[in-house]
Parts: structure tokens; C-alpha cells; sequence
């Protein structure tokens, strides 16, 4: 006897794609935060300088764009400009290295770049303050 998955595949993929937008977001902000405030390990002493481009700008648009997905504000639009931001990172910095990720380096930003181009497209699933609200009891549901 075989059991068809799609029932529950379909009961839980919110759930999946919410923690998958969390953990790939919370990477992301944590890399921002490495380079611009050199904590978690990140930059040993090489941070940008404020408003240097394009390495300030870069960590900026990783830390904030990677908190507002994490938290699921404004996902697909920021979403969207962090996938653009990692293109940019591996066709303006990595490619000229190597023409592929594996010689020049750029596996996490082509990997960055296609998460959040994938959620982007498919929107940030559960796990978000809209559909959290919506469960609990005695509170008006919102439209997310």
C-alpha cells in the first residue's frame, strides 16, 4: 500500500516555506551585520567605510533587507532587490575571477541570489505577522 505525500506536502508547505524564508534571511542579515559592524566572526578588521561603495552598500541592503524578510515585512520587494543585490555581487565582483561559482567564489551569492528570487515569486509562506495574528483568538484578521 503506498501513501500519496500530497496532502500533507500541501498541509505543510506555509510552514516550509516560512522556515525556509527565516533561516535563508537570518543568514543573510547576519552576513550584513558581520561586514558592516565586523561581529560574528565577519570582516577581522576590513569593514567599508560608511557609504563606501559598493561594499557598505552591499552589507546595508543584506542587513536590512534580510531583517524585514526574516520578520516578513514587505518580503517580496525586498526579496526581490536582495536577489538583485547578489547578481550584482557575483557578475561585478566574483565572475571576472573564474566563469564558474566553484573557481571564482561566488557559490553564496549565486545561492542568496536564487533563494530569494525563489521567494520572491512564491511569497514568504507561514511564519508571518499577518498569519500569526490572524490565529489568535479575539484578534481582528489582517490581510497580508
Amino acid at each position: 500500500m503506498t501513501v500519496d505525500p500530497s496532502p500533507l506536502a500541501e498541509r505543510t508547505r506555509p510552514l516550509v516555506l516560512g522556515l525556509f524564508r527565516i533561516v535563508v534571511s537570518l543568514l543573510f542579515a547576519c552576513h550584513g551585520a558581520a561586514t558592516i559592524f565586523g561581529v560574528l566572526g565577519g570582516t577581522h578588521g576590513k569593514a567599508p567605510g560608511f557609504g563606501q561603495w559598493p561594499g557598505w552598500w552591499a552589507a546595508a541592503i543584506q542587513l536590512a533587507g534580510g531583517v524585514l524578510v526574516l520578520v516578513g515585512l514587505a518580503v517580496r520587494p525586498a526579496a526581490l532587490l536582495c536577489s538583485g543585490s547578489m547578481a550584482y555581487a557575483y557578475f561585478g565582483v566574483h565572475q571576472e575571477h573564474g566563469l564558474w561559482p566553484i573557481q571564482n567564489g561566488g557559490e553564496p551569492a549565486v545561492m542568496f541570489c536564487w533563494a530569494f528570487l525563489l521567494i520572491a515569486a512564491v511569497g514568504p509562506g507561514g511564519l508571518t505577522p499577518g498569519r500569526v495574528l490572524r490565529r489568535v483568538p479575539g484578534r481582528a484578521a489582517l490581510s497580508v
